[in-house]
C-alpha cells in the first residue's frame, strides 16, 4: 500500500478557491521578476544607454529565450508527471520521478552552456544584430551561459513544488532572488561601472542564490517529496513520460522563439529606436505576460493533480471557473497598463524617440490581450491532462507559422511598424478559435495518463 501523502490537497474544496490561493504566490512572483525585469531595464537604459538596452534585450533575449525557454518548457512535462502521482497518491514514485527530473535537467544544463559558450557569437550575427550592440550582447550572453546549470535545476525544483501543491516557498525564494539581482545590479553597475556585464552577473549571481534554498527546503522537507541524493539518476519509465509531456512543450516554446527572432529581424530593419522601443514595450506589458503564464502553469498542476486523483469532474469546473477568472484578469490588467503605460515610459527612459515608439507599440497590442484568455487557460488545461501533442500542433500553425509567414510576406511588402505588431493580434484570434473547437470536439480525454504501475 502506498504511503499517505501529506499534501496541500488541490483535488478537495471549492475549485475557483482551490485555484485562486495556489494562483496568487505563482502571479505575485512572477510579478517580482517582472519588476526586476524593470529595474534592469531603468538601470541600462539611463544609467548605460539605449545600446546597452537594446544589447541585452534585442537579438540576445531571443536567442535565450529559444535555447534556455525549450528546456524550461521541458520542466512542464516533469511537473504534469509528478502532479499525477502525487494526486494518485503515490509517494514513492514521486521521490523516484523528481529525483530523476533533477538529474535530467542538471545534465542538459551543463550541455546548453558549453553550447552557449562557444555559438553565442554565430547566432548573434545570424539575426542581423546591430554593429553598435553586437560586442555587448556576445558579452551578456557568454555570461548568462554560465548560470544555464542552475537556472534549468532551478526552474525544475520551482516547478516540482507547485506541481505538490506549494506555489507559497518557490514565490519566497523567488523574492529572494530578484532582491539579491537588484541590489547587485545597483553595485555592479552604478558603483563599480560594469555595465552590461554588470547585469550580466548579478542574474546569474541571483539565480544561484534562488536554486541554493530550493535545493535546501526539497532535502530538509519531511514530506513525501523530499529530494535525496541517492534518488539522483535517471529512470526509464518517468524519463520516457516527461520526455513525451515535455518536449511538446519544448517545441512549442520554441516555434515561439524562432518566429519571435523572425520577427526580431524585422525589428532589427526598422533601426536602433525600435529594437529598444520593442523591449521597452516588454518591460511596461511583461506584467501582464507574467501572470497569464502563471495562471496557465496553476491550472496546470491542479488539473494534473485532479486528473491523477480520477476527479475529471473538477478537471470540468476548472475549465470554466478559470477563464472565467482568466478573463477578468486579462481586462483588468489591460486596462492598468494603458491608464499607466505612458507615465512609466518617462520613468524607463530619457529617450523621447523610444517613448514615442514604445507607447504607439502597446496601443496596437493590449486592447487586444482578451484574445489569448482561450488559448492560456485551454492549452494550461490540456497540458496536466497529459494531452501534449496537438495544442502544440494548433499553437504552432496559427501563432508560429503564421507569425513567420506574415513576416516573409506582408511585411516585406508593407515595411512598416503597424504591418510588423499587427500579426499578433491576428494569431491571437485565430488560434483561440481552434483551441477551442479542439477543446469541445472531447478527443483530448481519452489521452495521456502517466500513472505507471509497477
Amino acid at each position: 500500500m502506498e504511503q499517505h501523502l501529506d499534501r496541500k490537497n488541490l483535488t478537495e474544496g471549492v475549485v475557483w478557491k482551490k485555484l485562486l490561493i495556489f494562483f496568487l504566490p505563482i502571479a505575485a512572483g512572477t510579478c517580482i521578476q517582472q519588476l526586476y525585469n524593470a529595474v534592469d531595464g531603468l538601470i541600462l537604459g539611463r544609467f548605460v544607454g539605449t545600446t546597452a538596452l537594446a544589447a541585452v534585450g534585442g537579438s540576445s533575449a531571443q536567442i535565450i529565450n529559444l535555447l534556455i525557454g525549450f528546456f524550461v518548457a521541458i520542466t512542464s512535462g516533469a511537473s504534469v508527471v509528478i502532479a499525477q502521482v502525487y494526486g494518485a497518491n503515490r509517494a514513492r514514485d514521486v521521490q523516484i520521478a523528481a529525483g530523476n527530473a533533477i538529474a535530467v535537467f542538471a545534465l542538459l544544463g551543463l550541455l546548453l552552456m558549453g553550447f552557449g559558450l562557444v555559438l553565442s557569437p554565430a547566432m548573434l550575427r545570424l539575426l542581423k544584430t546591430p554593429a553598435d550592440t553586437l560586442e555587448d550582447a556576445i558579452l551578456y550572453l557568454r555570461i548568462y551561459f554560465i548560470g544555464v546549470p542552475f537556472i534549468l535545476v532551478l526552474n525544475m525544483e520551482s516547478n516540482m513544488l507547485r506541481s505538490v501543491g506549494d506555489s507559497v516557498s518557490p514565490f519566497l525564494y523567488m523574492v529572494a532572488g530578484c532582491v539579491t539581482n537588484v541590489l547587485l545590479d545597483s553595485l555592479f553597475v552604478l558603483v563599480l561601472g560594469w555595465g552590461v556585464a554588470g547585469v550580466a552577473v548579478a542574474t546569474v549571481a541571483a539565480q544561484v542564490l534562488n536554486m541554493g534554498m530550493l535545493t535546501w527546503r526539497l532535502m530538509t522537507t519531511k514530506e513525501s517529496y523530499r529530494l535525496s541524493l541517492r534518488e539522483l539518476r535517471l529512470n526509464g519509465v518517468y524519463l520516457k513520460n516527461m520526455l513525451r509531456l515535455g518536449v511538446p512543450a519544448g517545441l512549442q516554446s520554441s516555434m515561439y522563439a524562432v518566429s519571435n527572432m523572425i520577427i526580431q529581424v524585422g525589428v532589427n530593419s526598422l533601426g536602433t529606436v525600435v529594437v529598444a522601443s520593442w523591449v521597452m514595450t516588454g518591460k511596461t506589458d511583461g506584467i501582464f505576460w507574467a501572470v497569464s503564464n502563471a495562471l496557465g502553469a496553476a491550472i496546470t498542476s491542479f488539473v494534473g493533480q485532479n486528473r491523477g486523483a480520477g476527479r475529471d469532474d473538477r478537471v470540468k469546473l476548472c475549465v470554466k471557473q478559470g477563464m472565467i477568472l482568466a478573463t477578468v484578469i486579462t481586462l483588468t490588467l489591460s486596462g492598468i497598463i494603458m491608464l499607466t503605460g505612458r507615465p512609466l515610459l518617462y520613468i524607463l527612459t530619457k529617450d523621447q524617440a523610444v517613448r514615442d515608439t514604445t507607447w504607439l507599440m502597446m496601443i496596437y497590442f493590449v486592447p487586444y490581450y482578451f484574445t489569448w484568455v482561450v488559448i492560456e487557460v485551454l492549452s494550461g488545461v490540456l497540458r496536466g491532462c497529459g494531452d501534449a501533442v496537438r495544442p502544440v500542433i494548433i499553437i504552432g500553425l496559427g501563432i508560429c507559422l503564421l507569425r513567420i509567414v506574415w513576416i516573409v510576406t506582408l511585411f516585406a511588402q508593407i515595411h512598416t511598424l503597424f504591418v510588423l505588431c499587427l500579426c499578433y493580434p491576428v494569431s491571437w484570434i485565430l488560434t483561440s478559435a481552434a483551441m477551442l473547437v479542439y477543446y469541445r470536439k472531447g478527443s483530448w480525454k481519452n489521452r495521456g495518463s502517466v500513472i505507471v504501475d509497477h
